[in-house]
Protein backbone atom coordinates (compact mmCIF):
# COMPACT_ATOMS: atom_id res chain seq x y z
CA UNK A 1 0.00 0.00 0.00
CA UNK A 2 1.13 3.53 -0.72
CA UNK A 3 1.33 6.20 1.97
CA UNK A 4 -1.84 7.98 0.75
CA UNK A 5 -3.67 4.64 0.85
CA UNK A 6 -2.48 4.06 4.42
CA UNK A 7 -3.19 7.59 5.66
CA UNK A 8 -6.55 8.30 3.99
CA UNK A 9 -8.76 5.93 6.08
CA UNK A 10 -7.26 7.22 9.35
CA UNK A 11 -7.71 10.85 8.29
CA UNK A 12 -11.33 10.15 7.37
CA UNK A 13 -11.84 8.53 10.79
CA UNK A 14 -10.16 11.48 12.50
CA UNK A 15 -12.48 14.00 10.82
CA UNK A 16 -15.53 11.87 11.61
CA UNK A 17 -14.48 11.44 15.25
CA UNK A 18 -13.41 15.06 15.78
CA UNK A 19 -16.03 16.94 13.78
CA UNK A 20 -18.74 14.37 12.97
CA UNK A 21 -18.55 15.02 9.23
CA UNK A 22 -17.63 12.82 6.26
CA UNK A 23 -15.35 13.92 3.43
CA UNK A 24 -15.14 12.76 -0.19
CA UNK A 25 -11.43 13.11 -0.76
CA UNK A 26 -8.13 13.69 1.02
CA UNK A 27 -5.60 15.74 -0.94
CA UNK A 28 -1.87 15.05 -0.55
CA UNK A 29 1.25 16.62 -2.00
CA UNK A 30 5.00 16.29 -1.59
CA UNK A 31 6.33 18.13 1.47
CA UNK A 32 8.29 21.22 0.54
CA UNK A 33 12.02 20.82 1.20
CA UNK A 34 12.21 23.69 3.70
CA UNK A 35 9.80 21.89 6.07
CA UNK A 36 10.13 18.65 8.00
CA UNK A 37 7.85 15.93 6.68
CA UNK A 38 7.51 13.01 4.28
CA UNK A 39 4.04 13.74 2.92
CA UNK A 40 1.72 16.72 3.26
CA UNK A 41 -2.04 16.81 3.64
CA UNK A 42 -3.72 19.92 2.21
CA UNK A 43 -6.10 21.33 4.85
CA UNK A 44 -7.85 24.08 2.87
CA UNK A 45 -10.49 21.87 1.13
CA UNK A 46 -11.78 20.74 4.57
CA UNK A 47 -12.70 24.29 5.55
CA UNK A 48 -15.78 23.95 3.33
CA UNK A 49 -17.22 21.32 5.70
CA UNK A 50 -15.43 21.99 9.03
CA UNK A 51 -15.75 25.37 10.74
CA UNK A 52 -12.24 25.92 12.11
CA UNK A 53 -9.07 27.78 11.25
CA UNK A 54 -6.58 25.71 9.21
CA UNK A 55 -3.80 25.58 11.82
CA UNK A 56 -6.15 24.38 14.58
CA UNK A 57 -7.71 21.85 12.20
CA UNK A 58 -4.28 20.56 11.12
CA UNK A 59 -3.10 20.17 14.73
CA UNK A 60 -6.18 18.18 15.73
CA UNK A 61 -5.84 15.78 12.78
CA UNK A 62 -2.07 15.49 13.36
CA UNK A 63 -2.49 14.58 17.03
CA UNK A 64 -5.13 11.99 16.12
CA UNK A 65 -2.77 10.35 13.61
CA UNK A 66 0.16 10.24 16.07
CA UNK A 67 -2.06 8.59 18.69
CA UNK A 68 -3.79 6.11 16.36
CA UNK A 69 -1.46 5.28 13.49
CA UNK A 70 1.91 3.57 14.05
CA UNK A 71 3.30 4.87 10.74
CA UNK A 72 3.06 8.51 11.88
CA UNK A 73 5.76 9.64 14.33
CA UNK A 74 5.18 13.42 14.44
CA UNK A 75 3.85 16.36 12.43
CA UNK A 76 3.94 20.10 11.96
CA UNK A 77 1.40 22.55 10.55
CA UNK A 78 2.29 25.43 8.25
CA UNK A 79 -0.70 27.58 7.29
CA UNK A 80 -3.13 25.18 5.61
CA UNK A 81 -0.71 22.29 5.26
CA UNK A 82 -0.25 19.32 7.60
CA UNK A 83 3.31 18.02 7.16
CA UNK A 84 3.41 14.39 8.33
CA UNK A 85 6.62 12.66 9.43
CA UNK A 86 6.53 8.92 8.75
CA UNK A 87 8.32 6.54 11.12
CA UNK A 88 11.61 4.88 10.25
CA UNK A 89 9.95 1.54 10.99
CA UNK A 90 7.53 2.06 8.09
CA UNK A 91 10.37 2.61 5.61
CA UNK A 92 12.42 -0.29 7.00
CA UNK A 93 9.43 -2.64 6.72
CA UNK A 94 8.85 -1.39 3.17
CA UNK A 95 12.48 -2.01 2.21
CA UNK A 96 12.61 -5.48 3.76
CA UNK A 97 9.54 -6.34 1.69
CA UNK A 98 11.03 -5.28 -1.65
CA UNK A 99 14.79 -5.65 -1.37
CA UNK A 100 14.89 -9.15 -2.89
CA UNK A 101 11.97 -8.65 -5.27
CA UNK A 102 13.56 -8.65 -8.74
CA UNK A 103 10.25 -7.60 -10.31
CA UNK A 104 9.65 -4.67 -7.95
CA UNK A 105 7.53 -2.08 -9.71
CA UNK A 106 6.40 -4.44 -12.47
CA UNK A 107 2.83 -5.77 -12.70
CA UNK A 108 1.99 -9.18 -14.14
CA UNK A 109 -0.54 -8.96 -16.99
CA UNK A 110 -4.10 -10.09 -16.30
CA UNK A 111 -4.98 -12.77 -18.89
CA UNK A 112 -8.51 -11.33 -19.00
CA UNK A 113 -7.32 -7.86 -20.08
CA UNK A 114 -7.21 -6.81 -23.71
CA UNK A 115 -3.81 -6.34 -25.35
CA UNK A 116 -2.37 -3.05 -26.60
CA UNK A 117 -0.75 -2.77 -30.02
CA UNK A 118 2.01 -0.17 -30.36
CA UNK A 119 2.94 0.92 -33.89
CA UNK A 120 6.26 2.62 -34.53
CA UNK A 121 9.00 3.07 -37.14
CA UNK A 122 6.85 2.55 -40.30
CA UNK A 123 9.51 3.75 -42.76
CA UNK A 124 9.50 4.17 -46.54
CA UNK A 125 11.56 1.65 -48.48
CA UNK A 126 13.26 4.31 -50.61
CA UNK A 127 15.90 5.48 -48.12
CA UNK A 128 17.73 4.53 -44.91
CA UNK A 129 16.42 5.32 -41.43
CA UNK A 130 17.44 8.76 -40.19
CA UNK A 131 17.50 10.76 -36.94
CA UNK A 132 13.73 11.34 -37.06
CA UNK A 133 13.20 7.58 -37.30
CA UNK A 134 15.53 7.15 -34.31
CA UNK A 135 13.26 9.23 -32.08
CA UNK A 136 10.21 7.39 -33.43
CA UNK A 137 11.73 3.96 -32.80
CA UNK A 138 13.07 4.79 -29.36
CA UNK A 139 9.73 6.25 -28.27
CA UNK A 140 7.62 3.42 -29.67
CA UNK A 141 9.82 0.65 -28.32
CA UNK A 142 10.10 2.22 -24.87
CA UNK A 143 6.38 2.97 -24.60
CA UNK A 144 5.63 -0.64 -25.55
CA UNK A 145 8.02 -1.95 -22.86
CA UNK A 146 6.63 0.44 -20.22
CA UNK A 147 3.01 -0.51 -20.99
CA UNK A 148 4.07 -4.15 -20.70
CA UNK A 149 5.69 -3.44 -17.31
CA UNK A 150 2.49 -1.72 -16.16
CA UNK A 151 0.59 -5.00 -16.54
CA UNK A 152 -0.63 -5.18 -20.15
CA UNK A 153 0.02 -7.63 -22.95
CA UNK A 154 1.65 -5.70 -25.80
CA UNK A 155 2.21 -6.29 -29.51
CA UNK A 156 4.86 -4.20 -31.30
CA UNK A 157 4.13 -3.56 -34.95
CA UNK A 158 4.92 -1.36 -37.92
CA UNK A 159 3.46 -0.77 -41.37
CA UNK A 160 6.17 -0.48 -44.01
CA UNK A 161 5.44 2.01 -46.77
CA UNK A 162 6.69 -0.12 -49.65
CA UNK A 163 4.62 1.20 -52.57
CA UNK A 164 3.88 4.49 -54.28
CA UNK A 165 5.59 7.03 -56.50
CA UNK A 166 8.46 7.62 -54.02
CA UNK A 167 9.42 3.92 -54.23
CA UNK A 168 9.29 4.02 -58.01
CA UNK A 169 11.66 7.02 -58.04
CA UNK A 170 14.45 4.95 -56.44
CA UNK A 171 13.66 1.97 -58.67
CA UNK A 172 13.71 4.02 -61.88
CA UNK A 173 16.94 5.84 -60.97
CA UNK A 174 18.67 2.51 -60.24
CA UNK A 175 17.35 1.06 -63.49
CA UNK A 176 18.63 4.04 -65.50
CA UNK A 177 21.93 4.80 -63.74
CA UNK A 178 22.77 1.83 -61.51
CA UNK A 179 24.74 -0.37 -63.91
CA UNK A 180 23.33 -3.43 -62.07
CA UNK A 181 25.23 -2.60 -58.88
CA UNK A 182 24.11 -4.40 -55.70
CA UNK A 183 24.79 -4.11 -51.96
CA UNK A 184 27.31 -6.94 -52.35
CA UNK A 185 29.14 -5.40 -55.33
CA UNK A 186 29.38 -2.00 -53.59
CA UNK A 187 29.91 -3.35 -50.06
CA UNK A 188 27.09 -1.08 -48.94
CA UNK A 189 23.95 -1.62 -46.85
CA UNK A 190 20.97 -2.10 -49.13
CA UNK A 191 18.92 0.73 -47.65
CA UNK A 192 21.81 3.16 -48.25
CA UNK A 193 22.27 2.00 -51.84
CA UNK A 194 18.58 2.48 -52.60
CA UNK A 195 18.59 5.84 -50.81
CA UNK A 196 21.41 7.05 -53.03
CA UNK A 197 19.19 6.49 -56.06
CA UNK A 198 16.32 8.38 -54.43
CA UNK A 199 18.69 11.34 -54.14
CA UNK A 200 19.91 10.73 -57.71
CA UNK A 201 16.32 10.84 -59.02
CA UNK A 202 15.71 14.19 -57.36
CA UNK A 203 18.92 15.62 -58.82
CA UNK A 204 18.02 14.56 -62.37
CA UNK A 205 14.41 15.70 -61.88
CA UNK A 206 15.55 19.21 -60.87
CA UNK A 207 17.91 19.38 -63.83
CA UNK A 208 15.08 18.48 -66.21
CA UNK A 209 12.77 21.06 -64.60
CA UNK A 210 15.44 23.75 -65.05
CA UNK A 211 15.92 22.74 -68.71
CA UNK A 212 12.17 22.83 -69.46
CA UNK A 213 11.82 26.22 -67.78
CA UNK A 214 14.66 27.54 -69.94
CA UNK A 215 12.52 26.53 -72.95
CA UNK A 216 9.63 28.66 -71.70
CA UNK A 217 7.65 26.27 -69.52
CA UNK A 218 6.31 27.48 -66.20
CA UNK A 219 7.70 25.80 -63.11
CA UNK A 220 4.43 23.94 -62.57
CA UNK A 221 4.35 22.77 -66.18
CA UNK A 222 7.99 21.70 -66.00
CA UNK A 223 7.39 19.67 -62.82
CA UNK A 224 4.53 17.80 -64.51
CA UNK A 225 6.23 17.30 -67.89
CA UNK A 226 9.78 16.35 -66.82
CA UNK A 227 10.53 13.03 -68.61
CA UNK A 228 11.82 11.27 -65.49
CA UNK A 229 8.66 11.97 -63.42
CA UNK A 230 6.50 10.74 -66.31
CA UNK A 231 8.56 7.53 -66.41
CA UNK A 232 8.15 7.10 -62.64
CA UNK A 233 4.38 7.53 -62.95
CA UNK A 234 4.31 4.97 -65.73
CA UNK A 235 6.29 2.54 -63.57
CA UNK A 236 3.77 2.98 -60.73
CA UNK A 237 0.90 2.22 -63.13
CA UNK A 238 2.71 -0.93 -64.27
CA UNK A 239 3.25 -1.98 -60.64
CA UNK A 240 -0.44 -1.54 -59.85
CA UNK A 241 -1.29 -3.52 -63.00
CA UNK A 242 0.95 -6.36 -61.84
CA UNK A 243 3.68 -6.01 -64.49
CA UNK A 244 6.06 -8.95 -63.87
CA UNK A 245 9.29 -7.08 -64.64
CA UNK A 246 8.44 -4.09 -62.46
CA UNK A 247 7.27 -6.37 -59.62
CA UNK A 248 10.53 -8.35 -59.77
CA UNK A 249 12.61 -5.16 -59.55
CA UNK A 250 10.40 -3.90 -56.71
CA UNK A 251 10.84 -7.14 -54.75
CA UNK A 252 14.61 -7.16 -55.28
CA UNK A 253 15.21 -3.57 -54.21
CA UNK A 254 12.75 -3.73 -51.30
CA UNK A 255 14.58 -6.80 -49.97
CA UNK A 256 17.84 -4.85 -50.07
CA UNK A 257 16.18 -2.22 -47.91
CA UNK A 258 14.61 -4.74 -45.49
CA UNK A 259 18.01 -6.35 -44.95
CA UNK A 260 19.52 -2.92 -44.26
CA UNK A 261 16.72 -1.97 -41.87
CA UNK A 262 17.20 -5.25 -39.96
CA UNK A 263 20.82 -4.32 -39.20
CA UNK A 264 19.84 -0.83 -38.04
CA UNK A 265 17.04 -2.15 -35.82
CA UNK A 266 19.39 -4.69 -34.24
CA UNK A 267 22.04 -2.05 -33.55
CA UNK A 268 19.41 0.33 -32.18
CA UNK A 269 18.03 -2.44 -29.95
CA UNK A 270 14.39 -2.41 -31.10
CA UNK A 271 12.20 -5.23 -32.34
CA UNK A 272 8.71 -6.01 -33.67
CA UNK A 273 6.16 -8.79 -33.23
CA UNK A 274 4.19 -8.17 -36.42
CA UNK A 275 4.89 -6.49 -39.76
CA UNK A 276 2.34 -4.96 -42.11
CA UNK A 277 3.13 -3.81 -45.64
CA UNK A 278 1.33 -1.05 -47.49
CA UNK A 279 1.49 -3.15 -50.66
CA UNK A 280 -0.86 -5.58 -48.87
CA UNK A 281 -3.02 -3.03 -47.05
CA UNK A 282 -3.59 -0.22 -49.57
CA UNK A 283 -6.83 -1.79 -50.80
CA UNK A 284 -8.16 -2.41 -47.28
CA UNK A 285 -11.01 -0.22 -46.09
CA UNK A 286 -12.92 0.05 -49.36
CA UNK A 287 -15.48 -2.53 -48.22
CA UNK A 288 -15.86 -0.67 -44.93
CA UNK A 289 -16.70 2.51 -46.83
CA UNK A 290 -19.61 0.72 -48.52
CA UNK A 291 -20.88 -0.45 -45.13
CA UNK A 292 -20.54 3.12 -43.84
CA UNK A 293 -22.55 4.39 -46.81
CA UNK A 294 -25.38 1.98 -46.01
CA UNK A 295 -25.39 3.18 -42.38
CA UNK A 296 -25.40 6.84 -43.42
CA UNK A 297 -21.98 7.49 -41.87
CA UNK A 298 -20.49 8.41 -45.25
CA UNK A 299 -22.06 10.35 -48.10
CA UNK A 300 -21.53 10.15 -51.86
CA UNK A 301 -21.05 13.29 -53.94
CA UNK A 302 -22.45 13.63 -57.50
CA UNK A 303 -19.01 12.80 -58.98
CA UNK A 304 -19.01 9.45 -57.16
CA UNK A 305 -16.45 10.38 -54.49
CA UNK A 306 -17.28 9.38 -50.90
CA UNK A 307 -16.90 11.72 -47.92
CA UNK A 308 -17.57 11.97 -44.21
CA UNK A 309 -18.84 15.23 -42.76
CA UNK A 310 -17.23 15.94 -39.38
CA UNK A 311 -18.05 19.64 -39.17
CA UNK A 312 -20.36 19.07 -36.19
CA UNK A 313 -17.32 17.70 -34.32
CA UNK A 314 -15.24 20.79 -35.14
CA UNK A 315 -13.38 19.12 -38.03
CA UNK A 316 -14.16 19.23 -41.77
CA UNK A 317 -15.38 17.05 -44.62
CA UNK A 318 -12.89 14.28 -45.33
CA UNK A 319 -12.69 12.22 -48.51
CA UNK A 320 -12.48 8.43 -48.01
CA UNK A 321 -12.90 7.27 -51.63
CA UNK A 322 -11.98 9.14 -54.83
CA UNK A 323 -14.45 9.54 -57.72
CA UNK A 324 -12.59 6.80 -59.67
CA UNK A 325 -13.11 4.40 -56.73
CA UNK A 326 -9.50 4.41 -55.50
CA UNK A 327 -8.70 4.60 -51.80
CA UNK A 328 -6.90 7.40 -49.96
CA UNK A 329 -4.54 7.01 -46.99
CA UNK A 330 -7.43 7.47 -44.55
CA UNK A 331 -9.30 4.55 -46.12
CA UNK A 332 -6.20 2.39 -45.87
CA UNK A 333 -5.66 3.28 -42.20
CA UNK A 334 -9.31 2.46 -41.42
CA UNK A 335 -8.93 -0.93 -43.06
CA UNK A 336 -5.56 -1.66 -41.48
CA UNK A 337 -6.84 -0.93 -37.95
CA UNK A 338 -9.79 -3.28 -38.49
CA UNK A 339 -7.53 -5.94 -40.01
CA UNK A 340 -5.20 -5.84 -37.01
CA UNK A 341 -8.03 -6.63 -34.62
CA UNK A 342 -9.11 -9.47 -36.93
CA UNK A 343 -5.55 -10.81 -36.94
CA UNK A 344 -5.22 -10.52 -33.16
CA UNK A 345 -8.68 -10.57 -31.56
CA UNK A 346 -7.25 -9.88 -28.09
CA UNK A 347 -6.18 -6.37 -29.17
CA UNK A 348 -8.31 -3.80 -27.37
CA UNK A 349 -6.39 -0.61 -28.10
CA UNK A 350 -3.60 0.84 -30.24
CA UNK A 351 -0.89 3.45 -29.87
CA UNK A 352 0.31 5.07 -33.09
CA UNK A 353 3.82 6.56 -32.79
CA UNK A 354 3.74 9.25 -35.47
CA UNK A 355 5.06 12.82 -35.65
CA UNK A 356 2.84 15.73 -34.67
CA UNK A 357 2.36 16.82 -38.29
CA UNK A 358 -0.22 14.01 -38.45
CA UNK A 359 -2.28 15.16 -35.42
CA UNK A 360 -5.31 16.06 -37.55
CA UNK A 361 -5.17 12.79 -39.51
CA UNK A 362 -5.44 10.72 -36.35
CA UNK A 363 -8.26 12.82 -34.90
CA UNK A 364 -10.25 12.05 -38.05
CA UNK A 365 -9.24 8.37 -38.15
CA UNK A 366 -10.23 7.71 -34.53
CA UNK A 367 -13.52 9.54 -34.92
CA UNK A 368 -14.45 7.60 -38.08
CA UNK A 369 -13.71 4.26 -36.36
CA UNK A 370 -15.90 5.31 -33.40
CA UNK A 371 -18.73 6.25 -35.77
CA UNK A 372 -18.38 2.86 -37.46
CA UNK A 373 -19.18 1.31 -34.07
CA UNK A 374 -15.93 -0.42 -33.08
CA UNK A 375 -15.77 -0.59 -29.27
CA UNK A 376 -11.95 -0.61 -29.29
CA UNK A 377 -11.91 2.75 -31.11
CA UNK A 378 -12.21 4.54 -27.75
CA UNK A 379 -8.83 3.04 -26.81
CA UNK A 380 -6.88 4.41 -29.76
CA UNK A 381 -4.08 6.88 -29.01
CA UNK A 382 -1.75 8.98 -31.14
CA UNK A 383 1.69 9.20 -29.53
CA UNK A 384 2.38 12.56 -31.13
CA UNK A 385 5.97 13.69 -30.94
CA UNK A 386 7.97 16.73 -32.00
CA UNK A 387 10.63 16.78 -34.64
CA UNK A 388 14.37 16.45 -34.01
CA UNK A 389 16.54 19.36 -35.12
CA UNK A 390 20.29 19.64 -35.34
CA UNK A 391 22.52 22.65 -34.72
CA UNK A 392 23.05 22.67 -38.52
CA UNK A 393 19.32 22.93 -39.28
CA UNK A 394 16.47 20.84 -40.71
CA UNK A 395 17.02 17.54 -42.52
CA UNK A 396 15.88 16.95 -46.13
CA UNK A 397 15.94 13.36 -47.38
CA UNK A 398 15.47 14.19 -51.07
CA UNK A 399 18.58 16.36 -50.99
CA UNK A 400 20.58 13.80 -49.05
CA UNK A 401 21.06 16.07 -46.04
CA UNK A 402 19.51 13.76 -43.46
CA UNK A 403 21.44 12.42 -40.49
CA UNK A 404 21.67 8.72 -41.22
CA UNK A 405 20.73 6.53 -38.21
CA UNK A 406 23.71 4.19 -38.67
CA UNK A 407 26.13 7.09 -39.02
CA UNK A 408 24.64 8.73 -35.92
CA UNK A 409 25.10 5.57 -33.83
CA UNK A 410 28.69 5.25 -35.04
CA UNK A 411 29.33 8.91 -34.22
CA UNK A 412 27.92 8.43 -30.72
CA UNK A 413 30.22 5.47 -30.12
CA UNK A 414 33.22 7.46 -31.40
CA UNK A 415 32.29 10.43 -29.18
CA UNK A 416 31.98 8.10 -26.17
CA UNK A 417 35.41 6.66 -26.97
CA UNK A 418 37.05 10.08 -27.15
CA UNK A 419 35.55 11.29 -23.87
CA UNK A 420 36.29 7.99 -22.09
CA UNK A 421 39.91 8.03 -23.26
CA UNK A 422 40.28 11.63 -22.10
CA UNK A 423 39.07 10.59 -18.64
CA UNK A 424 41.75 7.85 -18.69
CA UNK A 425 40.11 5.15 -16.58
CA UNK A 426 40.23 2.18 -18.97
CA UNK A 427 43.83 0.95 -18.65
CA UNK A 428 42.77 -2.50 -17.43
CA UNK A 429 40.29 -3.11 -20.28
CA UNK A 430 40.91 -5.31 -23.29
CA UNK A 431 40.25 -3.84 -26.74
CA UNK A 432 36.99 -5.84 -27.02
CA UNK A 433 35.87 -4.64 -23.59
CA UNK A 434 36.62 -1.07 -24.57
CA UNK A 435 34.67 -1.37 -27.83
CA UNK A 436 31.68 -2.85 -26.01
CA UNK A 437 31.79 -0.12 -23.36
CA UNK A 438 32.04 2.69 -25.94
CA UNK A 439 28.98 1.28 -27.69
CA UNK A 440 27.05 0.97 -24.41
CA UNK A 441 27.90 4.54 -23.39
CA UNK A 442 27.36 6.04 -26.83
CA UNK A 443 23.97 4.43 -27.47
CA UNK A 444 22.94 5.04 -23.85
CA UNK A 445 23.75 8.73 -24.31
CA UNK A 446 21.77 8.93 -27.55
CA UNK A 447 18.71 7.12 -26.23
CA UNK A 448 18.58 8.91 -22.88
CA UNK A 449 19.04 12.35 -24.46
CA UNK A 450 16.05 11.72 -26.72
CA UNK A 451 13.82 9.90 -24.22
CA UNK A 452 14.29 12.29 -21.29
CA UNK A 453 12.41 14.97 -23.25
CA UNK A 454 8.61 15.01 -23.19
CA UNK A 455 7.53 13.41 -26.51
CA UNK A 456 5.43 16.42 -27.48
CA UNK A 457 8.44 18.76 -27.38
CA UNK A 458 10.77 19.43 -30.28
CA UNK A 459 14.40 18.39 -29.66
CA UNK A 460 17.62 20.10 -30.63
CA UNK A 461 20.01 17.15 -30.61
CA UNK A 462 23.62 17.82 -29.64
CA UNK A 463 25.79 14.63 -29.69
CA UNK A 464 28.66 16.13 -27.63
CA UNK A 465 26.30 17.38 -24.93
CA UNK A 466 24.53 14.02 -24.68
CA UNK A 467 27.75 12.13 -23.79
CA UNK A 468 28.61 14.40 -20.87
CA UNK A 469 29.44 12.37 -17.74
CA UNK A 470 27.80 14.97 -15.50
CA UNK A 471 24.24 16.24 -15.32
CA UNK A 472 21.04 14.72 -16.62
CA UNK A 473 22.63 12.33 -19.13
CA UNK A 474 22.73 8.60 -19.82
CA UNK A 475 26.47 8.25 -19.07
CA UNK A 476 26.06 9.98 -15.69
CA UNK A 477 23.42 7.43 -14.68
CA UNK A 478 25.41 4.53 -16.16
CA UNK A 479 28.46 5.66 -14.17
CA UNK A 480 26.46 5.58 -10.93
CA UNK A 481 25.28 2.05 -11.72
CA UNK A 482 28.90 0.97 -12.36
CA UNK A 483 29.99 2.64 -9.11
CA UNK A 484 27.43 0.58 -7.18
CA UNK A 485 28.60 -2.62 -8.89
CA UNK A 486 32.11 -1.80 -7.70
CA UNK A 487 30.82 -1.45 -4.12
CA UNK A 488 29.06 -4.82 -4.37
CA UNK A 489 32.20 -6.52 -5.74
CA UNK A 490 34.25 -5.10 -2.86
CA UNK A 491 31.73 -6.15 -0.18
CA UNK A 492 33.57 -9.20 1.16
CA UNK A 493 30.82 -10.14 3.63
CA UNK A 494 27.33 -11.64 3.49
CA UNK A 495 24.87 -8.78 3.06
CA UNK A 496 21.85 -10.92 2.18
CA UNK A 497 20.52 -11.27 5.75
CA UNK A 498 18.20 -8.84 7.53
CA UNK A 499 20.35 -5.95 8.71
CA UNK A 500 18.50 -5.45 11.98
CA UNK A 501 18.42 -1.68 11.42
CA UNK A 502 16.04 0.26 13.67
CA UNK A 503 16.75 3.90 12.82
CA UNK A 504 17.56 5.65 9.56
CA UNK A 505 19.96 8.39 8.59
CA UNK A 506 18.07 11.21 6.84
CA UNK A 507 19.85 10.43 3.55
CA UNK A 508 18.79 6.78 3.79
CA UNK A 509 15.21 7.82 4.35
CA UNK A 510 15.24 10.21 1.38
CA UNK A 511 16.58 7.45 -0.83
CA UNK A 512 13.89 5.01 0.34
CA UNK A 513 11.22 7.62 -0.40
CA UNK A 514 12.52 7.86 -3.95
CA UNK A 515 12.61 4.06 -4.33
CA UNK A 516 9.00 3.86 -3.11
CA UNK A 517 7.87 5.99 -6.09
CA UNK A 518 9.09 3.54 -8.76
CA UNK A 519 5.87 1.50 -9.26
CA UNK A 520 3.77 4.68 -9.51
CA UNK A 521 6.19 6.19 -12.04
CA UNK A 522 5.88 3.11 -14.29
CA UNK A 523 2.09 3.38 -14.19
CA UNK A 524 2.15 7.12 -14.93
CA UNK A 525 4.64 6.69 -17.77
CA UNK A 526 2.45 3.95 -19.27
CA UNK A 527 -0.74 5.99 -18.91
CA UNK A 528 0.82 9.11 -20.43
CA UNK A 529 2.88 7.26 -23.05
CA UNK A 530 5.89 9.20 -21.79
CA UNK A 531 9.28 7.52 -21.27
CA UNK A 532 10.46 10.97 -20.12
CA UNK A 533 8.72 10.42 -16.77
CA UNK A 534 10.73 7.25 -16.19
CA UNK A 535 14.00 8.73 -17.49
CA UNK A 536 13.82 11.77 -15.23
CA UNK A 537 12.72 9.67 -12.24
CA UNK A 538 15.88 7.58 -12.72
CA UNK A 539 18.01 10.73 -12.81
CA UNK A 540 16.38 11.94 -9.57
CA UNK A 541 17.03 8.53 -7.98
CA UNK A 542 20.69 8.70 -9.01
CA UNK A 543 21.05 12.24 -7.66
CA UNK A 544 19.54 11.09 -4.37
CA UNK A 545 21.90 8.10 -4.28
CA UNK A 546 24.97 10.24 -4.95
CA UNK A 547 23.92 12.58 -2.14
CA UNK A 548 23.62 9.53 0.14
CA UNK A 549 27.00 8.20 -1.11
CA UNK A 550 28.71 11.49 -0.25
CA UNK A 551 27.06 11.83 3.17
CA UNK A 552 27.54 8.42 4.80
CA UNK A 553 30.22 5.69 4.73
CA UNK A 554 29.16 2.41 3.13
CA UNK A 555 31.95 -0.19 3.14
CA UNK A 556 33.86 1.96 5.64
CA UNK A 557 31.00 1.91 8.15
CA UNK A 558 32.05 0.19 11.39
CA UNK A 559 28.58 -0.77 12.63
CA UNK A 560 27.68 -4.08 10.93
CA UNK A 561 23.93 -3.50 10.72
CA UNK A 562 24.44 -0.14 8.97
CA UNK A 563 27.06 -1.54 6.59
CA UNK A 564 24.79 -4.43 5.55
CA UNK A 565 21.81 -2.13 5.12
CA UNK A 566 23.71 0.42 3.03
CA UNK A 567 25.05 -2.23 0.66
CA UNK A 568 21.53 -3.65 0.34
CA UNK A 569 20.17 -0.17 -0.31
CA UNK A 570 22.87 0.47 -2.92
CA UNK A 571 22.09 -2.81 -4.65
CA UNK A 572 18.38 -1.97 -4.81
CA UNK A 573 19.15 1.39 -6.38
CA UNK A 574 21.29 -0.38 -9.00
CA UNK A 575 18.49 -2.89 -9.65
CA UNK A 576 16.03 -0.06 -10.28
CA UNK A 577 18.46 1.79 -12.54
CA UNK A 578 18.96 -1.37 -14.60
CA UNK A 579 15.21 -2.12 -14.72
CA UNK A 580 14.33 1.45 -15.64
CA UNK A 581 17.01 1.68 -18.31
CA UNK A 582 15.93 -1.65 -19.76
CA UNK A 583 12.44 -0.18 -20.24
CA UNK A 584 14.12 2.71 -22.05
CA UNK A 585 16.10 0.28 -24.20
CA UNK A 586 19.42 1.26 -22.58
CA UNK A 587 22.15 -1.11 -21.36
CA UNK A 588 24.16 -0.56 -18.18
CA UNK A 589 27.89 -1.38 -17.83
CA UNK A 590 29.26 -3.41 -14.94
CA UNK A 591 32.43 -1.30 -14.97
CA UNK A 592 33.31 2.17 -16.22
Amino acid sequence: MTLPEILTPSIEKAIKALFDVAIDKVEFQTTRKEFEGDITMVIFPLLKVVKSNPVELGNKIGNYLVENLDEVSRFNVVSGFLNIVISDAYYLDFFNGIKSNEQYGFVKPNPEDKAIMVEYSSPNTNKPLHLGHVRNNLLGYSVAEIIKASGKKVYKTQIINDRGIHICKSMLAWQKFGNEETPESTNQKGDKLVGNYYVKFDKVYKEEITHLMSEGKTEEEAKKQAPIILEAQEMLQKWEAGDAEVKALWEKMNQWVYDGFAITYKNLGVDFDKYYYESNTYLLGKDVVNIGLEKGIFEKDPDGSVWIDLTDEGLDRKIVLRSDGTAVYMTQDIGTAIQRVKDMPDVGGMVYTVGNEQDYHFKVLFLILKKLGFDWASSLNHLSYGMVDLPSGKMKSREGTVVDADDLMNEMTTTAQKISEDLGKLDSYSEDEKASLYNTIGLGALKYYILKVDPKKRILFNPEESVDFAGNTGPFIQYTYARIQSIIRKANFDFSANSGMEALHEKEKQLLKQIELFPEVIQNAAHNHSPALLANYTYDLVREYNSFYQAVPILGEEETSKKIFRVQLSKKVADIIAASFKLLGINVPERM
